[in-house]
């Protein structure tokens, strides 16, 4: 049980760093650079996603 609470934890305060990085571009009035920032991270969550796949080589040649 203790491993689970902090594994959890650590995941709990890698959100509350990406919560944080939202909350300052907000106050800030940078709202605007919000779904540029999410477009890239979700790319990025591909690239790492199909790094070892069949379809790795098309997912490159897209970008």
């Amino acid at each position: 049980m203790n491993f689970l609470s902090t594994w959890l934890s650590k995941i709990k305060n890698k959100f509350d760093i990406l919560g944080g990085f939202f909350e300052f571009l907000w106050e800030r009035k940078l709202w605007w650079m919000i779904p540029g920032f999410l477009i890239l991270f979700l790319i990025g969550i591909v690239l790492v996603l199909t790094q070892g796949s069949v379809i790795a080589p098309f997912i490159y040649t897209l970008f």
